[in-house]
């Protein structure tokens, strides 16, 4: 891996420091008024404690706060707040395993079982890591068994997997699927996942706030999450933990990390094609487009079309996946990905080519229709 992005990336991210800033006299109200019109309204009916939501517009980045991150204390959200992102998380993921891509450690083609032998002879052994990947590996399910706890017993579920479809037929969204290529990513590149990730690439993109495991000196920062109930709760370990949902960070991080998505921050050029190489679409699955972590919607896109593709259906059913051409890069699409732990929810969403973006995190697992018509409210109120 490139140790020198840490140089580079840190200067970079001290240059261009950390609050949000404006564009232009008056555009923080503006901005302020674009958020409350489409954030006040999602909180107030879903009974949201706390939501920070960050803007960038052409790399000028907005944050606002609102509500606490903690109901018992009453502390307030700030930019500092830390959130549990959930399967926003894959899309990190997904750049960790591309960075081995673009390093030559790793072929998207390659079946599993080249990088974890005891997958021979398993319904594992012909799928590839790019299946893992998209979600298209023959059926995994959304999460392991519940007496999956344990390296041991995710290998023997593995082993003892039958699969459901052809690999490549389907797209049935599964934290063990993209889990195992996170962890067989790692296996190619000699090192654990959660090194590999907070010092690669967390640490390459100079995310300072960023963490798998929030260290002790952040735990202040760090909101509770609240059930639907309004217990307090926090996201519990379990297998692919990291690679699935395990991340947590600030509005301001999730923001910086959605400019390096679209050029808007520099980073180093190893780096930056791992970046790119996760925003090719390979199957076509409804109206959505599947990429490594990502999920894309053709742009313009209508808020339905939008909804359709971050559906439950879309998350709990199989759908038929229609291969595309090698190396697809959409230029006109938005894409996005949706996350959720027991007591937290969030949404991240961006327009490469007209270089805004959106990002919302909630203390409370707010419903995936209300984040995407709240960031699509926003979206639509920025100047194209």
């Amino acid at each position: 891996m490139h140790r020198r992005r840490f140089a580079l990336l840190a200067a970079a991210y001290l240059a261009l420091g950390t609050g949000a800033h404006a564009a232009q006299p008056g555009a923080d109200e503006a901005m302020q008024r674009i958020a409350d019109a489409a954030i006040q309204p999602m909180m107030a009916d879903n009974d949201v404690p706390g939501v920070a939501v960050g803007i960038t517009v052409s790399g000028k980045q907005f944050v606002f706060s609102y509500g606490v991150a903690d109901k018992a204390t009453g502390r307030k959200v700030t930019a500092s707040t830390v959130f549990e992102i959930g399967s926003l998380s894959k899309t990190f993921t997904a750049t960790l395993g591309a960075d081995a891509l673009v390093e030559g450690k790793l072929s998207l083609a390659d079946p599993a079982s080249n990088y974890l032998p005891a997958l021979r002879g398993s319904a594992l052994d012909r799928v590839t890591l790019l299946e893992l990947a998209t979600f298209t590996a023959g059926g995994l399910p959304l999460q392991f068994p519940d007496a999956v706890t344990n390296d041991s017993q995710m290998l023997a579920y593995f082993t003892g997997w039958k699969g459901d479809f052809s690999p490549g037929a389907q797209r049935l969204y599964s934290n063990p699927s993209i889990g195992l290529f996170g962890y067989l990513a790692a296996k190619s590149l000699g090192a654990s996942f959660n090194d590999l990730m907070q010092h690669e690439i967390v640490g390459g993109l100079g995310l300072r706030h960023t963490f798998l495991k929030v260290p002790p000196a952040e735990m202040g920062n760090y909101a509770f999450g609240y059930t639907k109930d309004n217990r307090p709760i926090r996201v519990a370990p379990g297998v692919f933990d990291a690679e699935a949902y395990g991340i947590k960070s600030t509005v301001g991080d999730m923001l910086r990390f959605v400019d390096a998505n679209m050029g808007a921050v520099p980073v180093d050029p190893t780096l930056g094609r791992a970046i790119a190489a996760t925003h090719v679409a390979y199957y076509q699955v409804g109206p959505l487009l599947q990429g490594m972590g990502w999920e894309q919607v053709r742009y313009p896109t209508t808020l339905d079309s939008l909804l359709a593709a971050n559906s439950s259906d879309m998350a709990y059913q199989p759908h038929p996946a229609t291969a595309l051409a090698s190396g697809t890069a959409p230029t006109d699409v938005l894409l996005n990905k949706t996350g959720s732990t027991n007591g937290f929810g969030a949404y991240a969403a961006f327009l490469p080519g007209q270089k805004l973006g959106v990002v919302i995190l909630a203390n409370k697992n707010v419903p995936i229709p209300a984040r995407v018509k709240a960031a699509y409210a926003i979206l639509s109120a920025l100047p194209h």
